[in-house]
């Protein structure tokens, strides 16, 4: 599968809709509070896609998920109770969702992936993300990714775990390295 993650565009945004709402009523059937009080909405997403913030996994014609990518944009963040791994500038994702048609094929952590490289693209080497203590999906996730846990941040009256990575400079090649 030839994936890639490119920014979402306003004509997406039925699509994306689409897919987040069939995610909503996964959280719910899970038994989850997450995104039970009218978050994430189409408004949300309109939003993020007009901010350039908004963006589709794709296999090159089927939009398979989205996410919003952020760089420094978590005012919450600054209130962790805990401590994040570094104080550098950070991108910061939201609203993971994958279509409920692709789940099982690993493409929630192909995304993240593409979420950290687009950090390296961007001189960022931290990335940060939150999410529900009862999204357990998402929670392996962030464990087989090697995100750490550093504490707690709320969101709309409700406590979230707090996840970062520090991602490795790749170090310039000198003449003499073969």
């Amino acid at each position: 599968m030839d994936l890639k993650l490119e920014e979402a565009n306003l004509s997406h945004s039925v699509k994306i809709w689409e897919i987040l709402q069939k995610a909503i009523q996964r959280r719910k059937a899970d038994g989850s509070n997450q995104w039970q009080d009218g978050y994430p909405n189409l408004k949300i997403v309109k939003n993020d896609i007009e901010k350039e913030q908004g963006f589709v996994l794709t296999d090159c014609k089927d939009i398979l998920g989205y996410c919003a990518i952020m760089i420094n944009d978590e005012p919450e963040y600054a209130n962790l109770e805990g401590e994040w791994l570094s104080n550098e500038d950070f991108v910061v994702f939201h609203r993971v969702a994958i279509d409920e048609t692709q789940l099982g094929k690993g493409l929630a952590k192909k995304m993240i992936g593409f979420i950290e490289d687009f950090a390296l693209e961007n001189n960022v080497y931290s990335v940060k993300a939150d999410t529900n203590f009862d999204n357990v999906a998402m929670l392996k996730i962030f464990e087989n990714l090697g995100y750490t846990h550093c504490g707690e941040v709320y969101f709309r009256g409700s406590a979230r775990k707090a996840f970062e990575k520090v991602l490795i400079k790749e170090q310039p090649k000198n003449k003499f390295d073969f």
